[in-house]
């Protein structure tokens, strides 16, 4: 029978490409299915036959903000990273809230991250069932600490798992003030404790899909059986015609590097052009670059918006800013990565990479220059068990099918 799936979508692309994904392959079962993701990305989401109800928040207009450039500049720290978001969605969190509401008015299953505990809010507004999406590891665990807190991983394994639980407090803390009024007065439902939902959710063994490789993040022993590690969910990107530039460039030499940092807005654009061009040429190697079409030459090519899956493999390494989607292109390729992380799990990525050997030490993106990136770019090329490393756990996530797993579980959330 087919159902009405609603999916929470939103942030950047590299939140809304696996979602779409996952719609895809839920549509192709014969569900209907509606992302909730920002109006920037209408266009990817139709395209893939799914319903999209569009947020009025734009992540790239965020970013470009003031307030965005802080929140960029914030790094890891988990109170100023969930404070900035606090900052910059607070005007907006009443409009958006509505909208999210709306979206599943006729929904059967919610599915949906843990930021503010949508699904579980409006799930229980609705009486379906309703169901998480972890797109890195957010279940507390004694073998590594949370992505935000990773000092707490010298202090043992309780400090740990109480990383998990401290940035779990610090978000409820800080959407408490829009979600419970919201759910008073919306929902008709009542307030949640200062403890949180996050507490009742796991007693109620909700399920939750994590989409990301147990190659990459091994399934610590005490994360539990409701708590599935799918694999990554991408999408079907084999169709994809590339421009007469782009085949050119490709075939006129050895495989290029390729350098972009998605979503991300460096408060110098320009400058940052300028570093990542001159840092090719010190490397020695052709780059592929996000950037103005315009503005290529002979050895650097800039394009606007290529598929990952369909690039990545045709590079020498990629050097991007870690978002989890494209660190997944990146390993998925089978080609070394470098990792030049802004803020949030964007360093905890990198380290990642880092540690399975398929790449070398993060660089941070306020760390950049010329000769930091060309010494990264020169070891990633250049390094014979980097490139075994990265083509070996290639070939795993090239093996892992996470859509299908996903699909199997969400079966059985609404037998």
């Amino acid at each position: 029978m087919s159902r009405r799936i609603v999916i929470f979508a939103a942030g950047s692309r590299g939140d809304v490409q696996p979602c779409v994904a996952l719609g895809q392959a839920l549509r192709a079962r014969g569900d209907e299915v509606r992302l909730v993701a920002s109006a920037r990305y209408a266009s990817m989401t139709l395209a893939a036959g799914l319903g999209l109800a569009p947020l009025t928040a734009d992540p790239a207009e965020i970013l470009d903000s003031e307030a965005g450039q802080e929140l960029l500049a914030g790094g890891r720290n988990p109170v100023r990273f969930l404070g900035g978001f606090r900052r910059i969605l607070g005007p907006m969190a009443e409009r958006l809230l509505a909208e999210c509401l709306a979206a599943c008015k006729d929904a059967d299953l919610v599915l949906g991250p843990t930021l503010g505990f949508l699904p579980r809010h409006v799930g229980e507004h609705l009486g379906v069932p309703w169901g998480l999406i972890h797109f890195q590891p957010s279940q507390p665990t004694g073998a590594f600490p949370h992505p935000f807190v990773p000092r707490a991983g010298m202090l043992g394994p309780w400090a740990r798992r109480a990383s998990f639980l401290a940035v779990d407090q610090i978000a409820w803390q800080l959407s408490r003030p829009f979600v419970n009024p919201w759910r008073r007065t919306a929902l008709g439902l009542p307030p949640v404790s200062l403890r949180g939902p996050m507490h009742a959710t796991r007693n109620e063994a909700r399920p939750v899909l994590a989409c990301f490789s147990p190659a990459v993040v091994p399934r610590p022993a005490d994360w539990p059986a409701y708590l599935h590690l799918t694999g990554y969910w991408f999408t079907d990107d084999s169709a994809y015609e590339p421009p007469a530039e782009l085949a050119g460039f490709l075939a006129a030499g050895p495989p290029p590097v390729y350098v972009g940092f998605g979503s991300m807005v460096p408060k110098d654009a320009a400058a940052t052009d300028r570093i990542v061009r001159a840092a090719l040429r010190l490397a020695g190697v052709r780059g592929v670059v996000q950037g103005d079409p315009g503005t290529s030459d002979e050895h650097v090519l800039a394009v606007r918006d290529v598929p990952h899956a369909w690039l990545f493999p045709r590079t020498a390494a990629v050097v991007h800013h870690g978002g989890a989607g494209t660190t997944a292109a990146g390993l998925r390729a089978g080609v070394p990565t470098v990792v030049c992380p802004f803020f949030g799990d964007q360093p905890y990525w990198g380290e990642r990479v880092a540690a399975l050997g398929a790449g070398p030490a993060p660089l941070p993106f306020r760390d950049l220059s010329v000769p930091r990136l060309a010494a990264r770019i020169r070891r990633a090329t250049g390094t014979a068990s980097i490139a075994e490393r990265a083509e070996r756990l290639g070939r795993r996530v090239r093996e892992e099918d996470g859509v299908a797993r996903a699909c199997e579980i969400i079966d059985t959330m609404t037998a």
